[in-house]
């Protein structure tokens, strides 16, 4: 692509954005959430626990039922992961985490929809579901995707 001065000053108004952005009080609360869950000895711990569970359900999910140790190790994992979900820190930093994706899609929503009111915009980090969409989403509208 050739650069023109349009691009250039569109590629300079984005690092402003950007830099908006990252002074934004959502972006800060996200830091701030995201330190005290990294420093926090008992969060780190059950992050810890929920990750060698991991481990061991990998294992199991490649035998299904048929692993001798399923029911144990299912059980165990949602137990792990119900512990580390119920950890302040960590339940803080979800939330955290959730806020600022809300507000990166709404940003994202808003300059796209500036362009067109048909542009699809990923919501949630999330890009295009598969619906049975058959003749590619560059089909001329004939597909049947939606966005998430």
């Amino acid at each position: 692509m050739i650069a023109t001065t349009d691009y250039l000053s569109i590629l300079d108004k984005s690092e402003v954005l950007t830099e908006k952005i990252l002074q934004s009080e959502e972006v800060q609360a996200y830091r701030d959430a995201y330190y005290t869950m990294q420093n926090n000895e008992e969060s780190q711990r059950l992050i810890k626990a929920f990750s060698n569970m991991k481990d061991d359900y990998e294992d199991v999910q490649r035998f299904g039922h048929y692993h001798p140790d399923y029911h144990k190790i299912m059980k165990e994992v949602r137990s792990a992961k119900r512990k580390m979900d119920m950890d302040d820190a960590v339940a803080q930093f979800k939330l955290q985490e959730r806020k600022l994706q809300g507000f990166l899609d709404e940003i994202s929503d808003y300059i796209a929809k500036s362009v067109s009111e048909t542009v699809i915009v990923p919501k949630d980090g999330l890009a295009l579901k598969d619906d049975g969409c058959s003749g590619g989403c560059g089909s001329g509208g004939s597909c049947s995707c939606q966005a998430s």
